[in-house]
């Protein structure tokens, strides 16, 4: 290899240590974002069910029913769910940062 080409490969760059002010923004998040996609499906499903229903029954839907007892229930206990692993993922995976980052170090 000529010198040329040496500089162009790239340093290793260390690891920044992670900080616990991430914590909680990246389990919100996570948290918010598939509450909203679960109810979305959730209420797609439910409203197709509710209609379905409703015609082979040769009723007016009920759209409350959709809402109420089927998307929002659902919803609520995904958002415990997904807090709950959220939260137990982002510890573990700064745990593991910071024991790296103690590694690193001693090398």
């Amino acid at each position: 290899m000529d010198e040329h080409s040496k500089t162009l490969i790239p340093a290793k760059s260390p690891a920044r240590l992670p900080s616990w002010l991430g914590i909680p923004v990246r389990v919100l998040a996570l948290t918010f974002v598939g509450t909203l996609l679960s109810f979305a499906v959730t209420l797609l499903i439910a409203i197709l069910g509710t209609g379905t229903v409703s015609l082979l029954r040769r009723v007016h839907p009920d759209m409350r029913i959709a809402y109420r007892y089927i998307a929002l229930p659902t919803a609520l206990i995904t958002a415990l769910v997904l807090c709950a692993l959220a939260t137990a993922s982002e510890i573990r995976h700064f745990r593991q940062g910071k024991t790296l980052k103690a590694i690193e170090r001693l090398s």
